[in-house]
């Protein structure tokens, strides 16, 4: 098989997987409308915060951005893993291994579709933040990088999805990984600096939590401006979790299809 033809199988599955999230308005509403609330919820009953000695902006706003763009992402990574799942189930994955098509096609268009809704979900919440208030301290230029940071994070979640899709086939699955990965994002620095984080034991889980990171490369753009820190261990731990992922999830399948 040629790589062109390859790249056509990639671009028709993720086409099916992007048509079918937006013919399902529960999952645009879980992927838009919750990380949206969430965020003015947080920002109106913890902007208190933003008066702490050493916080880094008196903005609460600000610094609550990220929250809706990292927990979008993982909306929809749930739910592209949750699709993939029931591809498995209902026989659609072994239709395909009757065909011309290889079933790495299937993984890469799945993880396609992931990336087109999180692009879309960066400019959403990037306009949304907006007309919020939100101040983007590195400018035009910063927000392209917060929806490129974002598209990874996207990507990288959701080849955490695969991988649970593949391995275990079961949609009941995947969906009940998702109140691990919330309780995940809570226990990062999404709602406060580590550094003011009191419980010593809550600090440390932050501290080797690689969400935080996630999320504090895209807050350093809103907040500080160019931190190469803060982007290289944001882009790093992203790009990290993508490669596992993606490499778990690409054994995984090959254990399925032999």
């Amino acid at each position: 098989m040629t790589g062109s033809s390859f790249l056509v199988q990639v671009a028709a599955l993720a086409r099916r997987s992007t048509v079918r999230t937006l013919r399902q308005p529960a999952v645009l509403v879980s992927a838009l409308l919750f990380p949206m609330m969430f965020f003015s919820i947080n920002a109106s009953g913890l902007d208190a915060a933003s008066r702490l000695p050493g916080f880094p902006t008196d903005s609460y706003l600000d610094f609550a951005f990220a929250f809706p763009l990292v927990q979008a992402s993982l909306f929809g990574a749930i739910t592209a893993g949750s699709d993939l799942a029931r591809d498995i189930e209902n026989g659609f994955f072994d239709r395909l291994s009757l065909t011309p098509m290889r079933p790495a096609a299937l993984l890469s268009g799945m993880l396609a579709g992931v990336v087109a809704l999180g692009l879309i979900q960066g400019v959403v919440f990037l306009l949304f933040g907006l007309l919020m208030g939100v101040n983007i301290s590195s400018g035009v230029p910063g927000m392209l990088v917060i929806v490129a940071l974002t598209v990874l994070v996207a990507l990288a979640f959701g080849g955490l999805g695969a991988m649970l899709a593949i391995r275990t086939a079961s949609v009941e699955a995947v969906e009940s990984a998702f109140p691990l990965f919330f309780v995940a994002i809570f226990m990062s620095s999404i709602n406060l600096p580590r550094d003011l984080i009191e419980q010593d034991w809550f600090r440390f889980i932050a501290t080797v939590n690689p969400i935080s990171y996630l999320v504090e490369g895209i807050r350093s753009l809103v907040i500080t401006g160019w931190d190469a820190q803060a982007l290289l261990l944001g882009f790093g731990c992203a790009a990290a979790i993508v490669v596992l992922a993606i490499g778990g999830a690409a054994a995984s399948m090959r254990t399925r299809v032999a």
